[in-house]
């Protein structure tokens, strides 16, 4: 196999100083070297040909364009001669083969291989199952069911009604005649009055078993079908693990010095216990695979999106990227064993940097305008918050926080004192009758003047705390907008809230389908800058002692 490794120019790189530590993979700006590597790699792109992929970069008219990150691995050979290694994530053009590009951890896709045959018999399968579900008589028995089940609700609620006007009409003569018939003429009529009754049992009771004996019929006929597709299906499932199992199980990843661990190892101590769809596929792992393999030293990383934004999540053209944290952590955590990483900027708070200030307090809850940079409540690996800096300037009081900005949202955050303040201003949250306004600056000109974004948001379940637009499981996400002020080629807008979702105003902001425009210095859905101009600048909500409405703002300073 040829060697993988683009050599840099020594005049182009005479001037740069070498990192002193590898790149954190998961927070992270360019270094020079990293950005050299990416431009060069993005050229090559711009000018590659008769490549059966269609990025997007220009149009997306037929639905079929596909982004892909790529990204490249700065390291020095056995000589100390600088280049870079690339890579992209998954496949591209349904093949692992590309000359520039380092190979896969595991290429599944030479010729006979296990995962090819296993792929042929589940595509046998799949078109079983599609001829199956797609018959006519299958389809028309579907039909057939469907229009019966209508049928028999509309005529047998109908029947109801009639005769429960007749029960109702029976009630009424029942009355009348009591009143004007002797007892013995009494009982006759009651008579007659009992076997009407028993008739719309009946005529109830033949128009249900009618209906039932008829769908009863279509469903067993279905049923001859399903007995033939379940099974398939059942098939499907177990090979289809079987085969991913086996996929899992040829995946073995080096570190430094040279040790191995495989895929299952690896995420066996992880919440998940078992390696997602697509671990190891991604560029990063491929890269250090390659240049450990190759005794290349790594020296410094990056990955940037190439091509059209995904429907779901936010991914810029040429934008770099860090590694995902649900499939490349934990094999990154093995990779990069031994090797001296960079501080993770998120872990480098300095409390004096980030001042707190009180505006509003009294003896039931306490304003405060909340600085970009800190948060709400104590992290993991970060104590420093609104909430420990309330108990230890507030003494004898627990602070109970009720709501949260994002750590590198400023603005105003209500902190109750009491418990019944606390349910009180809560439950207010939950009915969302408080209400609020932020003040973002977005990346970009907004030409519309206001209106509203209706995306449905859920987490990346892989790529936490990243937040995707999903239709089928996302919960109802609502943003109403108003630009406010236009410049050179930033715009300054309000947003009102009308949900409470997480990472809401960013991702309404950044995604293609919303605004389109990340808000300035949104690290995670655009590009970092020295904080991000998201500001909770309004909010109002009922007093819990006196009931009365109250309003607090803070202007964002931006």
């Amino acid at each position: 196999m040829a060697d993988k490794i683009a050599y840099f120019s020594e005049d182009l790189i005479k001037d740069i100083t070498l990192p002193e530590r590898f790149t954190f993979p998961f927070f992270y700006e360019p270094h020079p070297l990293s950005k050299i590597a990416a431009a060069d790699l993005q050229q090559y792109l711009e000018k590659l040909t008769g490549l059966d992929h269609n990025f997007g970069i220009d149009n997306d008219t037929d639905g079929t364009a596909i982004g892909k990150m790529f990204g490249v691995l700065v390291v020095q050979d056995t000589t100390g001669k600088l280049g870079y290694l690339s890579a992209f994530s998954g496949k591209l053009a349904n093949s692992n083969d590309h000359g520039k590009f380092v190979p896969p951890v595991f290429d599944m896709l030479t010729e006979n291989s296990f995962f090819l045959k296993g792929l042929d018999i589940i595509t046998t399968i799949n078109t079983r199952i599609d001829e199956l579900t797609n018959n006519k008589s299958y389809l028309l028995l579907q039909e057939d069911l469907e229009r019966s089940t209508v049928s028999a609700t509309h005529e047998i609620a109908a029947l109801k009604a009639r005769l429960k006007a007749n029960k109702d009409h029976r009630k009424q003569l029942r009355a009348e005649l009591k009143q004007r018939l002797n007892e013995a003429d009494y009982a006759t009529a009651e008579a007659d009055i009992i076997n009407q009754s028993l008739a719309d049992k009946r005529q109830l009771k033949h128009l249900t078993d009618h209906w039932t004996q008829k769908q009863t019929a279509l469903q067993l006929q279905l049923a001859a079908f399903e007995s033939a597709i379940e099974p398939l299906k059942n098939e499907r499932k177990e090979r289809s693990a079987d085969l991913q199992q086996q996929i899992f199980e040829q995946y073995s990843f080096l570190n430094k010095d040279g040790r191995t661990k495989s895929l299952q190892a690896i995420f066996k101590e992880t919440p998940f216990g078992k390696p997602p769809a697509g671990s190891g596929e991604c560029a990063m792992p491929k890269l250090l695979q390659y240049a450990f393999a190759n005794q290349y030293r790594p020296v410094a990383m990056a990955e940037f999106w190439w091509g059209a934004s995904p429907k779901s999540e936010i991914r810029k053209h040429g934008q770099f990227y860090p590694s995902c944290t649900g499939k490349c952590k934990p094999i990154l955590a093995h990779m990069l064993e031994g090797i001296p990483l960079e501080d993770n900027p998120l872990l480098d708070i300095k409390a004096d940097r980030h001042p707190l200030e009180i505006i509003f307090e009294d003896d039931s809850f306490v304003v405060v305008n909340k600085p970009a940079g800190l948060r709400s409540v104590p992290g993991v690996n970060i104590a420093d918050s609104v909430y420990s800096r309330l108990k230890q300037g507030l003494p004898g009081t627990e602070p109970l926080i009720i709501h949260r900005l994002d750590m590198d949202t400023s603005g105003l955050l209500v902190v109750a004192k009491t418990q019944a303040a606390h349910k009180h201003i809560q439950r207010q949250f939950l009915q969302r009758t408080v209400r609020k306004r932020y003040t973002a600056l977005l990346s970009k000109i907004i030409d519309q003047p206001g209106g509203i974004i209706d995306l449905p948001l859920g987490p990346d379940l892989f790529n936490r705390p990243r937040q995707l637009v999903c239709f089928d499981t996302g919960k109802k996400s609502v943003t109403k907008w108003e630009v406010v002020k236009r410049y050179t080629d930033t715009t300054k807008v309000n947003f009102w809230p009308l949900t409470g979702r997480t990472h809401q105003l960013r991702m309404h902001s950044a995604h293609e389908s919303g605004l389109n425009a990340p808000i300035v210095g949104d690290d995670l859905y655009g590009t970092p800058s020295e904080r991000m101009y998201l500001h909770a600048a309004e909010i109002e909500f009922v007093h819990p002692a006196t009931k009365e409405k109250v309003s607090f703002t803070i202007a964002e300073g931006f």
